[in-house]
């Protein structure tokens, strides 16, 4: 199965946020980890990014998500 690959210009437009609290976040273990593309650039799976979306979303509504689910969050 081919994923789409989001560049960190992506991931701050899909997500609101800006480099250094991706990082942040990231080092917390509470955002995908990028993935490595070459020796100079990282990119995120689009699935990934809209589970930790969801995830946000889910916490706001005070809501459990499925198991399946809060493992990629």
């Amino acid at each position: 199965m081919v994923q789409t690959i989001l560049r960190r210009p992506d991931v701050e437009k899909a997500t609101g946020l800006r480099r250094s609290a991706i990082y942040d976040l990231i080092g917390e273990g509470k955002f995908p980890k990028p993935i490595r593309l070459s020796r100079q650039s990282v990119g995120w799976l689009e699935t990934e990014i809209a589970d930790w979306q969801r995830a946000r979303i889910a916490e706001r509504d005070g809501r459990r998500l499925p198991l399946n689910m809060e493992a990629a969050a």
